[in-house]
């Protein structure tokens, strides 16, 4: 499987995790062992983190997810885009997202 995180690709929450809100913080908890970090079997997410995992619907390219976080914050695109492929990257090294087959 391609492990290169690329803006006109989809990606989706891994089946192997469940994510809760709890009291505002987004907790990931691997169910399978192998996903997440060793040293961190939990996973949260900030404010930014957050909304950028929100759009990991499976149906929205990552480009597309950029443009609504571009709007929606009226922030920079490259860096918008930096932190959106940063995080997708880490998502997917950690195997808590996957990518989908649409392209």
């Amino acid at each position: 499987m391609d492990k290169e995180v690329r803006l006109d690709c989809v990606y989706v929450p891994s089946r192997d995790i469940v994510a809760r809100d709890i009291e505002g913080e987004l907790i990931i908890v691997p169910l399978v062992s192998g996903i997440g970090d060793l040293e961190d079997e939990l996973f949260t997410l900030n404010e930014t983190g957050r909304a950028i995992w929100d759009r990991l619907d499976g149906k929205k390219k990552l480009s597309e997810i950029v443009s609504e976080l571009c709007e929606e914050f009226e922030g920079d695109e490259k860096e918008i885009e930096s932190d959106v492929l940063g995080l997708t990257n880490e998502l997917l090294k950690r195997k808590i997202v996957v990518k989908t087959s649409t392209e």
